[in-house]
């Protein structure tokens, strides 16, 4: 099998570049006809060679993936050219427009498995890991459909609500992270730093210091002294709870003691809930099979607990379960979310009332980060003040001593 380049017009008068494998040159043009493709050049042509001296630029480029946002954003982009152009020029459109180098390629690449005769979602197959199985696979449904157009603008709702919901996130933890990260900082230079050379001070007074002085004193020495050793030891712990979390049993005890703590497994259940919802919905939406959404959310899941019930439920559907029973018996859902899968199912329903327990569960997050966030800032801050408080305490003793043996 050789390779050929060929340039060709297609039935509607677009030009349409692109390689094929076939045996010889009659067997190339016999291709391309079947595809109703107008030959106006071929000749033989030769793969891009490989280099054995290491991976070049272009090979770091396509090593590269799209993220989130810019998934998001080829998307939206997509879903709005492709309402007006085919599907090449709105792939070799976007490709042109965009900003980043490795983005340009991987679309590029895309819109040349399209104009090689492959469907979009074969093409985007080729990079797997900028589109995910999810995404190829309700992109494969529209193709399927002829409804492309539409599920793609139903995608890129998805996705720019699932970025919503990161960005929530993001801001819900920010601050309060941030906010204790300074609060440490400022305590290990006040103790580290400031009373060492504050106390030292009284250590010829003759007098024996208050216990509270002392005890700080002791803190502030150790600190002093073995914050290389304590920066060692919390590196070690990082490093060998990172290793002890690639095993699956350890990985799942750890993921179902985060379900139990009060606020933070609440918060996990109601993002994964609202998720697998919107998905859902979103799939029935498209006349998607509801086991292959159940079955493909289940491999975004990070937390091994969630994940293990959403295997659980696609297997008790495959069995010939309802959607309502397996999320009841998972034991690990909102009720609401059960509620509202089972009164879809009945009144055949269930894309608009996975849509709506999607929307209640949002706003139950919005609701439940923000009440969490007004008790948990004044909490740092009063945890943070009571120990500056101690500190500054300790060395006020000392002082308030000597003024009293002073005036005595």
């Amino acid at each position: 099998m050789a390779d050929f380049a060929y340039v060709a017009i297609d039935a509607r008068g677009r030009e349409r570049r692109g390689h094929l494998n076939a045996a010889n040159d009659g067997a190339a043009r016999a291709t391309l006809a079947a595809r109703r493709l107008h030959v106006v050049r071929i000749a033989p042509g030769a793969a891009p060679a490989k280099s054995s001296r290491g991976p070049s630029l272009l090979s770091a480029l396509n090593a590269r993936r799209l993220s989130a946002k810019q998934l998001t954003l080829f998307t939206r982009q997509f879903a709005t050219i492709s309402q007006v152009s085919p599907i090449e020029e709105s792939l070799r459109t976007i490709a042109r427009q965009s900003e980043q180098d490795h983005v340009r390629a991987i679309v590029a690449r895309v819109a040349d498995g399209v104009v090689e005769g492959r469907r979009l979602a074969d093409a985007m197959a080729r990079e797997p890991r900028s589109f995910p199985p999810l995404y190829r696979a309700m992109v494969s449904a529209g193709e399927s459909s002829g409804t492309l157009p539409d599920l793609l603008e139903r995608l890129s709702a998805l996705l720019e609500r699932q970025a919503e919901m990161r960005g929530k996130v993001f801001s819900a933890l920010a601050y309060p992270v941030v906010l204790t990260l300074v609060a440490i900082l400022v305590v290990a230079v006040l103790m580290i730093k400031v009373v060492p050379k504050v106390v030292e001070q009284f250590d010829n007074v003759g007098q024996q210091l208050p216990l509270l002085t002392r005890l700080v004193m002791g803190v502030s020495g150790f600190l002093a002294s073995w914050w290389w050793a304590l920066a060692i030891l919390f590196a070690l712990l990082a490093a060998g709870f990172a290793l002890l979390m690639r095993r699956e049993d350890f990985r799942l005890i750890v993921d179902g003691a985060m379900l139990r703590v009060p606020l933070l497994g609440r918060l996990i259940r109601d993002l994964h809930a609202a998720r697998m919802a919107r998905t859902l919905a979103t799939m029935v939406e498209s006349r998607l099979p509801l086991i292959d959404g159940i079955r493909l959310t289940g491999q975004t899941v990070h937390n091994r607990v969630l994940r293990k019930a959403t295997a659980e439920i696609t297997e008790s559907i495959r069995a010939g379960g309802s959607l309502s029973g397996a999320l009841g018996r998972a034991g690990v859902f909102p009720p609401l979310l059960v509620y509202l899968a089972a009164s879809g199912e009945t009144a055949g329903r269930l894309g608009p009332m996975l849509a709506r327990a999607a929307d209640y569960l949002e706003r139950e997050f919005d609701n439940f980060t923000a009440t969490a966030l007004s008790m948990l800032e004044p909490a740092i801050i009063v945890v943070m003040g009571v120990v500056v408080s101690v500190i500054i305490l300790s060395i006020l003793l000392p002082i308030l001593q000597l003024q009293s043996l002073i005036g005595a």
